[in-house]
């Protein structure tokens, strides 16, 4: 019997996740502050395999991490060689609204529920820099070398519908500013677990980038 690509690739996603659940890299951070359930953290220099698609929260999450999926499993050239490498799942997953751009200075769109065009990033094994991790074969995804940063972390379990998403965020930056911190980010979901992963044990983050205090 054969397979079809869809259903292939939804197959390497279970596996993909069910290897993560039992070793799974994360970021590396300090955490500044800590008032549960907000942090503020200070993340170290990461790289990032990204991809940027169309269509609302639960779709752009389901497309975004089978293409990056795609590329970790297998769909990608080995530094110096001919073939191809399997790089290991790390957590989490995020997500991130491409809303308007406000001018310098000035706030800019925190509504989730407006954004018709998400990215979705894994941050990669600390084993690789751009210099030998694999490359991808579909130039949907590309990798990113971001810099240390700050992040307001708000931190809760259960599932993520728009509203929810929307309500945390709102939590996240209220106390960002109660902080006197300055928001210079688009708001991220950031999700930790395989989606057969209980509700009360789900761990998600919203993650708001601010400027250094």
């Amino acid at each position: 019997m054969r397979l079809n690509t869809h259903a292939l690739l939804a197959l390497l996603t279970t596996f993909l996740w069910m290897e993560s659940a039992m070793a799974t890299e994360e970021p590396h951070y300090n955490v500044l502050v800590s008032e549960a359930p907000f942090e503020l953290r200070h993340y170290a220099p990461t790289l990032i395999a990204q991809t940027v698609v169309d269509g609302d929260m639960d779709a752009a999450s389901n497309k975004g991490f089978r293409l990056i999926a795609d590329f970790i499993f297998g769909n990608n050239l080995a530094a110096g060689s001919e073939q191809a490498e399997k790089i290991a799942m790390t957590a989490p997953v995020t997500i991130e609204p491409q809303l308007a751009r406000a001018p310098a200075g000035q706030s800019g769109d925190t509504s989730v529920a407006g954004a018709k065009q998400w990215r979705i990033h894994f941050v990669m094994p600390s084993q690789y820099t751009s210099v030998n991790i694999p490359k991808p074969n579909n130039n949907a995804v590309s990798l990113h070398e971001l810099p240390s940063k700050y992040f307001v972390v708000h931190r809760y379990s259960g599932f993520n519908s728009m509203a929810r998403v929307q309500e945390k965020t709102n939590d996240a930056l209220a106390w960002a500013k109660q902080q006197s911190l300055k928001v210079v980010g688009t708001p991220q979901l950031s999700r930790y677990d395989p989606p057969w992963t209980l509700p009360m044990f789900r761990r998600n983050e919203i993650m708001v980038e601010v400027a250094a205090p």
